[in-house]
């Protein structure tokens, strides 16, 4: 599939989703985006013709397998972004987790009703648990929490049910991925905001190699992905490159006030802290052909403008 001309996708609201409904939109596609109405972040999609908003909940998905009210007859591609308990203690909600993995379930039903060609699901480096060195698609699974297991019995049960209905099945296993419309809590964007009000940020020693991509470069990922991706494989999206994590916080600073005094080396690591994170991002680059295109000085920047503006 070289051309989407209708999608479906879920999750459309976070960082990765608007930016993918952004591409997608780009590229001529008509998107159908399920949200919830009362979303807070539905602020974060562009008000566009060729962009349609079903009201629903993760949960729900079956009752639109069932009526398919406001949906397309027929689809190219279904992306799967939405996931509860993504954060804090919820991702040790094994319950909710395991919901999850259902909601994931009736998302290929539901592809399937529409007659989609790809399901696109997004996984996570949670399901590897901790890595000493690059994370390939083959690389051992052992996840450590709920949310990590939640995804890795997501992709693992969705890959068989699409294999079942004759649907060709990807799955994004994504690393850390910084941009604009992200949450508050994560590292870039709270160091972001700190600085922005004149606070002083304090961090480890920063001594983690650590692989980050940029939204736009993953949600393009993703894109690539569902239009040339093999049926049933399995891919992790990140830049492919390492850099200390001091140096992605020097470039925070550099980027808000490069004056600005911050605490490298207040924080004491935690147990268990992950001191290496990478993609092997090979077998994505020679299926889909993609490479990164935004380089982290740069992508900090437009990140560090969208925060002025809010």
């Amino acid at each position: 599939m070289e051309k989407m001309t209708r999608v479906v996708l879920t999750g459309a609201t976070g960082m990765i989703g608007a930016t993918l409904v952004q591409i997608l939109l780009k590229e001529g596609a008509e998107v159908w985006a399920l949200v919830r109405r009362s979303s807070a972040r539905i602020k974060n999609l562009p008000k566009d013709e060729k962009l349609h908003f079903i009201d629903a909940n993760l949960s729900n998905l079956d009752y639109l397998i069932e009526y398919a009210e406001g949906l397309p007859s027929k689809a190219d591609a279904f992306f799967h972004l939405g996931w509860e308990g993504t954060y804090g203690p919820s991702r040790q909600d094994l319950y909710l987790q395991n919901r999850n993995v259902k909601n994931t379930l009736d998302a290929v039903r539901l592809a399937n009703k529409l007659g989609c060609e790809v399901f696109v699901g997004a996984g996570s480096q949670a399901e590897y648990g901790k890595c000493s060195d690059k994370i390939a698609p083959d690389t051992p699974t052992f996840p450590e929490t709920g949310y990590g297991i939640g995804k890795l019995c997501a992709g693992q049960m969705s890959r068989n049910l699409c294999k079942q209905l004759g649907i060709r099945h990807v799955w994004a296993r994504i690393l850390s991925v910084y941009g604009p419309m992200d949450h508050d809590y994560t590292m870039v964007m709270s160091g972001i905001y700190q600085l922005l009000r004149g606070q002083r940020p304090i961090y480890t020693k920063g001594e983690q190699k650590w692989d980050y991509l940029y939204s736009e470069d993953a949600a393009r990922a993703l894109y690539l992905a569902g239009c040339r991706g093999r049926d049933q494989a399995i891919y992790c999206v990140g830049s492919g490159t390492v850099r200390p994590l001091r140096e992605y916080i020097l470039a925070i600073k550099d980027a808000v006030n490069p004056e600005a005094s911050i605490g490298l080396g207040e924080v004491p690591y935690p147990e268990g802290q992950v001191m290496h994170l990478q993609a092997d991002i090979e077998t994505l680059t020679k299926d889909t052909g993609f490479v990164p295109a935004v380089s982290f000085e740069e992508g900090i920047q437009r990140t560090v403008q969208w925060c002025r503006k809010r």
